[in-house]
This record gives C-alpha cells, structure tokens and sequence, in this order.
C-alpha cells in the first residue's frame, strides 16, 4: 500500500479530507496546538484520514535557531539544553507533549527532522541514544518515531543502521536521493523536497520523476510507504503521483 500526500494542507482541510488520506502537520513543527484545536480537527476529518505530527522543534533544534523566533510562548527550563535530541529533562517534557497532540489526534507517526548543524561526534551518538531510549520507554507501541537526520548524520548510515535496529525508528529520506534503512514495520516514510539540491522547494516533479520513484518502489520489500510531497507545487504534485501510480495497478494506492 501506498499513501500519498502533503507535508502541509496546500488547500482547505475540507477539500483536503476529500483527495487524500494523510496529511503531515507542520504547525507542529513550529509551535504545539492547543489539545483543543487537535481534537477539532481530528473529529471534522473523517475517521480513516490519517494525521502525522512532524514534532515540535524544540526537540530537533537548539535555541538559537532562526525557526524558534516564530514561537510566541516561552518554553521553560535551560534554553541551551533543548533541541539535537538531547535526553535532557527540558527535551523529555517536551517529547510528553507531543505525544499528548499524537494521541488526541490518532496520530501513528511523529516525524523528528533534525537540521544539518547537528554535528556528528561520539558525545552526540550517545546522546541520541539515550534519546531514543527514553522517549521509546515513553511512548505506546501505537505511536512509531521516524527520524529525519540531515547534514553530517545524513551520511552516517552505519551509525544510523545501529539506532534504527535498537530502537525501532524509522528512517526518513527523500527516497529520489537515497534509500532508506530498512526496519522492522516494513514501512517506508518518505519526504520529498524537490530535486537539484539537498531542498529545492520551488522544482515541480516530472513524469519522469514519478516513473524513478515508481520504479524505485518497486525494487523495495515493504508492506505500506508513505511519500510526502514537500514542495511548492506539493498540491499539484502529489495528485499527479496519486494518479500516476493508480493507473498501473501495481499498488494500492490511497
């Protein structure tokens, strides 16, 4: 099975609901909802629609990153020991309310994006795995980590493949530049930010795109993917892949 769609609502939720059947949250990112708009939105979509939380920045970025000027509440505790996946307190309490939102929202999936400014290095491995240790320990086996590491981490494959088979993360690439790690679900998530560049939110996929990425799905062993489109013209994008796929039956497609 196949799902496609955006990371973002490109159009209104109503006519969202309706041509796909996942979404990837962004205002997540950027600062928690209230549980009272999750629990709106969870019940004026319907009941098989699919939310993903990308997770709050707080967790993924460090203090002085340009993202957390558009946070309007203040967070609490040392700012300096947020962000990078630190197994601090600060970023454990943090991880709580996030799960908070997943669980309101029937949420199966938590996206933790981590910027290419997280350098790689021994003190930083073993931080990461204390992370994932706690926050597996905190979170229901309903609720799956996916992880999307960018910079120097993106290219540790070794190291990744150790915290992935450890604690059952998922691993997040833009599959049209590099394959995923396998794990233990069969589930594939990717996220898709344009060609030509680590991100290029402005490139507008092609037929020939869809038939690589076609193509490439067919040469993996999974039972269910996720590809989320991450682009300008992510609307557009990802009904064309939605009806490309459909047309050969090769998959489910949802």
């Amino acid at each position: 099975m196949v799902k496609i769609g955006c990371c973002g609502f490109p159009l209104a939720r109503s006519k969202y609901y309706r041509e796909y059947s996942v979404v990837e949250l962004q205002n997540t990112f950027y600062e928690l909802p209230s549980l009272e708009w999750c629990s709106r939105i969870r019940s004026e979509a319907p009941d098989y629609f699919e939310f993903v939380v990308k997770a709050w920045q707080v967790l993924t970025h460090p203090s002085n990153s340009p993202t957390w000027r558009r946070m309007k509440k203040k967070v609490s505790g040392d700012l300096e020991k947020y962000g990078f996946l630190k197994p601090t307190r600060e970023n454990l309490e943090a991880f709580s309310k996030v799960l908070d939102v997943a669980h309101i929202l029937r949420s199966r999936i938590i996206v933790l994006q981590t910027p290419p400014s997280m350098v790689f290095n021994d003190e930083v491995f073993n931080s990461v795995k204390e992370f994932f240790k706690e926050v597996s320990g905190m979170s229901s086996k309903e609720v799956l980590l996916a992880w999307e590491p960018r910079g120097e981490w993106a290219a540790r494959i070794d190291v990744l493949s150790r915290i992935i088979e450890d604690f059952n993360v998922i691993h997040v690439t833009d599959i049209l530049k590099s394959i995923p790690l396998p794990n233990s679900y069969g589930l594939i998530y990717t996220r898709l930010h344009g060609l030509n560049g680590e991100v290029n939110y402005k490139y507008k996929y092609t037929v020939e795109d869809f038939t690589k990425l076609k193509n490439i799905l067919m040469k993996i062993d999974f039972r269910e993917a996720y590809v989320m489109f991450n682009n300008t013209y992510m609307k557009l994008d990802a009904s064309s892949f939605k009806e490309f796929l459909s047309r050969d039956q090769v998959f489910i497609v949802k």
